[in-house]
């Protein structure tokens, strides 16, 4: 029997609190939601079916508050101008990365959850945005910035904050717990009442919540309801597997954990159900997909799951640059193989590259430890840097890359301009013909090279993807049609327009991903009504390669001849096979309709 969103919440905080205390939190907890609801009635009027809530036509830009600037403007204005002059045709959803008052980690360190930082602009800003972009939140709420009132009420005794936060005696034993960054688990601060160590998984300035108080979530659910009325309509739960703290465990992925995000799901399905949550998990693919919960409904075949409608796609990354470096794409086709998506309405959010680095963990069981470090040492090669994290033992192990996706797929030491553009286009036509809804960042969507002078100024590897653009000086590389970010601008988006016409590729349409040798990525998209078929095939080596797809194999419908969206080419049938002869990195998208 299917429970309904009030029994759903009830169940979720009896599992936390048990049920004495829960009972107390239930009271307070509805009354938030039935204020949100009287506030934004319209929340829950001509709510669309949960498929329908991302297409085909969904491509969402990831980027800082402040990556576009020009003098005299607050840099969200400079955003929304660009993207509407330059890119609105191709992108209609936008993720900004943290653009809260922050004091370290490039936003990451949040001082005031319901403030925008005044050196990116406003809550007007934001509210431009929203009027031309689907918009999706950070919600930083693993931590906080020990510069926030809320750390400051801790440290002087003052309620609620006294126990916002996760006190423990540095003698515990906590080698079981695992560990994203090399820095210490524990921080020793002096508070009102004398030192304390408080626990902080990835620095010293972002201190973890403490999620054992009620009075914390309920903070936070109220947080999310407040991101919902300012315009959000997907919700990122940054560093989300390390919410729930347990000495003697691994503290991630904690069956506390997975409530919380249920409990957040289940509040929004009442108040607020066409917003979407995306857990970032930057863990092996089995841990990652785990967040899109049990299913809702007594049958195998429900619609939707009850924790997230979509999971960061982490695998990708490391995947794709290993087929491009090898020329071999066994690895990413046997993977892609087996993805599943184990609801109708739940889908992958697809990158290769963000603001942090490329993860390597992720790569764990797909690449062997060889294959990883030659990422590794590909990575040093073309001018990157490797973080490392703290293993159970001590011991450290890479973490992650960092180099901006162009300089990984293509080695600055020895450019031809013409290959490089072409190759990195084609890994992002592997991306862009998954399942799934794409996410672009900015420094892709242009070709970015790595920044030295960046890494140089903060000391910190991830800089290296983080170079912030002036608009003038963009605009005029932009024009400059010799450019290595005009012609990746005008190829990326070329690419973009024409995907989002075609409802084959729609986030839940079908997919089969096809073995048509090493040296080629492959699969077909069919719509939701299975009217179109669209065949996918990526060269990922220099040279030329010849392909046959078998009909009987591929499934496709019996027609005379097929399509290239790409390039505008047609290509015959030929005693029902179809003959393919591509040039070194060069992608097809061979349309086919009943």
């Amino acid at each position: 029997m299917r429970l309904t969103e009030e029994e759903r919440i009830k169940g979720h905080l009896r599992f936390l609190y048990g049920q004495g205390t829960s009972e107390q939190i239930w009271p307070r907890l509805q009354a938030l939601m039935k204020a949100f609801a009287r506030r934004n009635p319209a929340s829950r009027e001509a709510v669309k079916a949960p498929v329908e809530r991302l297409t085909e036509r969904d491509a969402i830009l990831i980027t800082y508050g402040d990556q576009f600037q020009e003098p005299g403007r607050s840099p969200l204005a400079t955003l929304h101008d660009f993207m509407s002059a330059h890119a609105r045709a191709a992108i209609n959803g936008i993720h900004i990365l943290p653009f809260f008052p922050y004091s370290s980690d490039d936003g990451f360190s949040v001082i005031d959850y319901r403030e925008v930082n005044p050196e990116m602009g406003s809550w007007e800003d934001i509210a431009r945005l929203d009027e031309d972009f689907r918009l999706m939140f950070d919600a930083v709420i693993n931590h906080i910035s020990r510069k926030s009132e809320w750390f400051h009420g801790f440290l002087e005794g003052k309620e609620p904050y006294r126990d916002y936060f996760i006190t423990m005696d540095p003698d515990t034993d906590l080698s079981m717990v695992v560990r994203p960054r090399a820095l210490p688990l524990l921080t020793k601060v002096k508070t009102g009442e004398g030192s304390k160590h408080v626990w902080t998984t990835f620095s010293d300035d972002q201190i973890d919540l403490n999620f054992a108080d009620p009075e914390v979530l309920l903070e936070i659910v109220d947080l999310l309801l407040f991101y919902v009325e300012k315009g959000a309509e997907v919700i990122r739960l940054d560093a989300i597997a390390y919410l729930w703290k347990e000495p003697g465990t691994t503290s991630i992925h904690q069956p506390e954990t997975h409530q919380v995000v249920k409990l957040f799901r289940a509040v929004l399905d009442v108040v607020a159900p066409e917003v979407i949550l995306i857990t970032e998990t930057n863990v092996p693919h089995a841990e990652n997909i785990s967040y899109f919960g049990d299913p809702l409904g007594d049958h195998e075949e429900a619609e939707r799951g009850d924790e997230a409608q979509m999971v960061y796609q982490f695998p990708l990354a490391p995947l794709v640059i290993h087929a491009f470096n090898t020329g071999n794409a066994r690895k990413l086709t046997g993977w892609a193989a087996s993805l599943e998506i184990p609801f109708r309405a739940a889908t992958f959010f697809n990158f290769i590259a963000s603001h942090d680095g490329i993860g390597v963990r992720p790569a764990e069981g797909l690449l062997s430890r060889q294959e990883i470090q030659a990422l590794v040492d590909l990575t040093k090669a073309h001018g990157g840097e490797v973080s490392y994290k703290t293993n159970k033992d001590g011991s450290k192990s890479i973490y992650e890359l960092n180099i901006t996706l162009y300089d990984a797929l293509n080695d600055p030491n020895h450019p031809n301009q013409p290959v490089d553009v072409r190759r990195f286009l084609a890994s992002q036509v592997v991306m862009l013909s998954l399942a799934g809804v794409p996410g672009i960042y900015a420094h892709s969507l242009f070709g970015s090279r790595n920044c030295s002078p960046c890494l140089e100024e903060t000391g910190r590897a991830r800089s290296i993807n983080r170079e912030k653009f002036q608009r003038e000086e963009l605009e005029a590389r932009l024009k400059d049609t010799s450019s290595i970010a005009s012609q990746v601008f005008s190829g990326y988006t070329h690419l973009l327009r024409l995907r989002r016409r075609h409802p084959a590729f729609h986030p839940n349409g079908g997919q089969e991903i096809l073995d048509l040798g090493e040296a080629v990525f492959a699969l077909t998209r069919t719509s939701l009504d299975e009217e179109e078929n669209i065949l996918c095939v990526v060269n990922v080596t220099p040279g030329v390669q010849r392909v046959e797809v078998e009909w009987t194999y591929s499934g496709l419908p019996k027609i005379e001849n097929v399509e290239d969206i790409l390039a505008g080419r047609s290509y015959p049938l030929d005693g029902g096979r179809l003959g393919l002869e591509l040039d070194g990195y060069q992608s097809l998208w061979l349309a086919m309709k009943k």
